[in-house]
């Protein structure tokens, strides 16, 4: 009987910390915006968050987000120009238990004045990156674990590295296909991307477990 009782009361307990868990904080909409001019980089590095790059209609950066007091991001622009944002965490073991947040509080939404930057940055993870603006700069590294890489006319100067598991890429990027060296690496899934070495610019594309279709456009 008092190993029954115990096995009850262990249930309950169990059963009201799993529904503690389940139910996600209030999150509240935050906005960070800086002057394009000032920012010379953009460095992005997030877990389980899709990220929506497009254009913005001012010279400004926007960035919108969602964040509790257990979700959140840090968000900084260095004396150098760097402007990055990572996830912060303020949790308990048990806070990990349960539901994830819906997908309104698990999206970054970035506008990006039409400027050249010398380096853009990207990564996530479980969630798709979707680029629909021009997006410019000298060295491009977008990567994701668990989601899709969309983008619309990447315009890169130098470099543009791709890496995804567990998804596909798709995508066009400015230029002719003289003007890239090409190297792929595609496990499990197609690509349309012929190898080629010559080049004076890079495109690098590594995907394991998924379709890589990119297009080289005029």
């Amino acid at each position: 009987m008092k190993k029954s009782l115990t096995l009850v009361a262990c249930l309950i307990m169990a059963a009201t910390l799993f529904a503690s868990c389940t139910e996600p904080e209030n999150f509240i909409p935050l906005a960070y915006s800086v002057d394009g001019a000032d920012v010379n980089a953009i460095c992005i590095e997030v877990r389980d968050r899709m990220i929506d790059i497009s254009s913005s209609d001012d010279e400004q950066i926007h960035i919108s987000y969602m964040a509790n007091s257990k979700e959140g991001y840090d968000v900084e622009l260095s004396d150098s120009g760097v402007l990055t944002m990572a996830s912060a965490y303020d949790k308990e073991w048990t806070d990990f238990i349960g539901i994830k947040p819906s997908d309104e509080y698990r999206r970054i939404s970035i506008l990006l004045p039409e400027r050249i930057l010398d380096s853009i940055s990207i990564s996530t993870t479980n969630e798709h990156i979707m680029i629909y603006s021009v997006v410019s700069a000298g060295v491009i590294n977008v990567e994701n674990n668990g989601g899709n890489i969309f983008f619309e006319n990447l315009d890169v100067m130098n470099s543009l590295t791709l890496s995804i598991k567990n998804g596909d890429i798709r995508g066009t990027v400015k230029g002719s296909y003289d003007d890239f060296s090409i190297s792929t690496e595609v496990k499990k899934g197609d690509c349309n991307l012929p190898e080629k070495s010559r080049g004076a610019k890079t495109l690098d594309v590594s995907c394991n477990n998924g379709d890589v279709m990119i297009d080289i456009v005029e």
